[in-house]
């Protein structure tokens, strides 16, 4: 028996969605499951995932990565979605986005990313549930990729324990936009949300192309915002001026990986 998997990248926070909004992305990583006399790694955060669910002796595992690691777009949530799904093929069971999250959270830390790449779209979660909103936000998301990484745990570490009132409320008040935006598809509601003081001011220095994106954004794009903990930073492009925003975003920073990374509605599944 083999089993095939794939499962998307995805970006958090959107701004002031911390730790509560993300979108699939269309980049997948992919995981073979092969019955046979291999040994799998169980230090392998796949391989983690999967004995949630089976036990990995007596298969061999083989995944494939095309998502940067430690650059903000989900790789080891990623990971983790291929090897549930993997688990839920091998048993014969149905994955459900909300189960496989609570059974997956110890692994991944939070939960945004891992409730996107198992449900596809955009998603919103909280308290272990899962609110898939739509397929796509109101803009086409554009990966501004740097060569360097950012540890996960890093980035948190640099988190205040306090934040002011004043930041408090503006984020707040964007946070409602932003869910606003989301659930009704407004460009326009979309743009006023992409702005953040509870997490984006203090990993500042993670992502420095976020501030100067911001300081002279390209028409055709509605925003910008760090992605999950940096480097990475997307660009919200129109929906129409997709091209030009890129071929724009190319000139400006030869030396970072511009991706254009539509939503993908699909979550992890098996093939």
């Amino acid at each position: 028996m083999t089993v095939r998997a794939r499962a998307p990248a995805s970006t958090a926070n959107l701004g002031p969605g911390f730790d509560c909004a993300a979108v699939a992305l269309d980049l997948w990583n992919e995981l073979e499951v092969s019955e046979g006399e291999g040994r799998a790694d169980s230090e392998h955060l796949g391989a983690r995932a999967f004995s949630l669910l089976a036990s990995p002796e007596g298969w061999t595992f083989e995944f494939t990565d095309r998502i940067p690691r430690e650059r903000g777009l989900g790789s080891s949530a990623s990971i983790i979605a291929l090897g549930l799904v993997a688990a839920c093929a091998v048993t014969g069971s149905t994955p459900d986005p909300e189960e496989l999250l609570a059974l997956g959270i110890e692994l991944e830390g939070h939960a945004d990313n891992l409730a996107a790449a198992l449900a596809g779209g955009v998603c919103l979660t909280w308290d272990g549930h899962v609110e898939r909103l739509a397929d796509s936000p109101p803009a086409v998301p554009v990966a501004l990729v740097p060569k360097g990484t950012v540890s996960t745990a890093a980035a948190r570490a640099a988190l205040p324990e306090h934040v002011l009132h004043g930041d408090a409320t503006f984020t707040t008040a964007r946070a409602a936009l932003l869910g606003a935006a989301l659930a009704t598809g407004s460009a326009e509601l979309f743009a006023e949300a992409l702005d953040d003081r509870l997490h984006e001011p203090h990993r500042a220095a993670n992502a420095p192309l976020l501030a100067e994106v911001r300081g002279d954004l390209p028409p055709a794009a509605l925003g910008a915002t760090i992605s999950g903990s940096g480097p990475t930073v997307i660009v919200w492009a129109r929906d129409d001026a997709v091209a030009t925003c890129v071929a724009e975003l190319e000139a400006r920073y030869p030396d970072v990986d511009v991706l254009p990374l539509p939503a993908s509605p699909k979550g992890a599944h098996a093939l």
